[in-house]
């Protein structure tokens, strides 16, 4: 009864063979925007998780940035 209940979704992953790795990979990249935006507010969070998500290279628009950040 569950997988005649779900059925179409069963069909639909072996068609796309996509799994949620990069779900749970972009989850992870989110959550540790949580943590270190904690304290600060909505505003701060958004921003930390857009530099965390965007893999911004932050040394070409601040070269003088120490390479330890």
């Amino acid at each position: 009864y569950p997988v005649k209940r779900h059925w179409s979704g069963i069909l639909q992953w072996k068609l796309s063979s996509i799994n949620n790795g990069i779900l749970e990979g972009l989850n992870s990249v989110i959550q540790a925007a949580k943590r270190k935006a904690r304290g600060y507010g909505k505003k701060h969070f958004k921003t930390m998780a857009y530099l965390l998500s965007g893999k911004l290279d932050l040394n070409r628009v601040n070269g003088f940035l120490p390479t330890c950040f």
